[in-house]
């Protein structure tokens, strides 16, 4: 008897192909739309508060792409077409992109021509970490005026100015004993730490800009992985702050928060704006940076300033052995008549 060999036509082998993916396609893009609506109702509500639900909402930008992608997919494959999953999909992705395009616009706040301006970074050097000279290199090559620097050990104050920052930047506040310092090109003046509810005391002090008074606050928060109620009342401690700093006031410093974490909207809501949303720029990612196997996927690090200041640049660097970004702004102080 002869062996005989059955050949399954081809459309049944497409068939039985399409039927598998959907049965495990459609579950996957359940699951995702599940975890993205969870996200979405955390972010509408403000649950992330003094919770541990504030470490997933630093993804929400990602949620919004994920629903994005799952939108094209269950509205693009056969197998995986489905008119409730495109319809879910949908109805997430927009009000994902309804919550975040805004940061993606440009605020229209002309800079007079002749105003005065300054500028400004911050880096969380990884316990000292950072490399002093590139450090060093970058405040020389964009011109910073006002450097905040967090875990900073004194040992590493004494690295950067052995590697020239002593020249760039003499005038400083350090408090390596409170995890965060200032340097300035310019005098500071009532200078000292800040006197909140922190994990921590804020370094904090002034310099003298267009003949005004700038405020600069050196900030460090605690983490919401250790403790998210530490994390919640040291962002409302830098909010009462805020409200209390007037129009020329800059925040700068690893917040260990994102603009869709609810104790940051209330930080912002005191009278901050955040330079990179001013500018159109609202998904900069800053930490973990520099490894070769995980990308950036966070912004923990920015520049807020009071409504006597405007956004004029902003960017990001990676300077070797710290696994923050630096960032460096360029603000433009208002005339006094258009900063109310």
């Amino acid at each position: 008897m002869k062996d005989t060999v059955v050949e399954v036509p081809r459309a049944g082998r497409r068939s039985t192909r399409g039927r598998r993916g959907r049965r495990w396609g459609l579950p996957v893009c359940g699951v995702v739309l599940a975890a993205s609506a969870a996200l979405l109702l955390v972010r509408l509500t403000g649950a992330d508060a003094g919770t541990p639900l504030a470490v997933p909402m630093a993804l929400f930008p990602c949620s919004a792409v994920l629903s994005v992608l799952v939108l094209g997919v269950t509205a693009a494959v056969p197998a995986l077409r489905s008119r409730g999953a495109v319809a879910v999909a949908a109805l997430l992705a927009v009000s994902h992109l309804a919550l975040l395009l805004p940061r993606f616009t440009a605020e229209d706040r002309p800079v007079p021509p002749g105003s005065a301006t300054l500028r400004v970074a911050t880096l969380n050097t990884g316990r000292g970490g950072a490399d002093p000279h590139a450090l060093v290199e970058l405040v020389r090559r964009e011109r910073i005026d006002v450097l905040a620097l967090e875990e900073l050990p004194s040992g590493g104050a004494a690295a950067l100015d052995r590697a020239g920052l002593q020249a760039l930047l003499p005038h400083r506040e350090l408090h390596p004993e409170y995890d965060s310092s200032l340097y300035s090109r310019r005098p500071l003046s009532h200078g000292g730490t800040t006197r909140a509810d922190t994990a921590w005391p804020q370094t904090t002090a002034e310099t003298t800009v267009g003949g005004r008074a700038v405020r600069f606050v050196a900030v460090h928060t605690y983490y919401p992985l250790g403790d998210a109620g530490r994390w919640t009342r040291d962002m409302t401690a830098l909010a009462s702050l805020a409200r209390r700093g007037g129009s020329d006031t800059v925040f700068l410093g690893d917040f260990n928060a994102t603009l869709d974490h609810a104790p940051m909207r209330t930080l912002l809501a005191a009278g901050l704006t955040d330079t990179h949303a001013e500018l159109g720029r609202g998904w900069v990612r800053t930490w973990p940076a520099g490894h070769t196997l995980v990308p950036p996927l966070v912004q923990l690090d920015h520049v807020l300033h009071g409504p006597g200041l405007a956004g004029v640049s902003v960017g990001e660097h990676t300077l070797p052995g710290t696994d923050h970004r630096a960032v460096v702004a360029e603000l433009a102080l208002l005339p006094t008549d258009r900063t109310g």
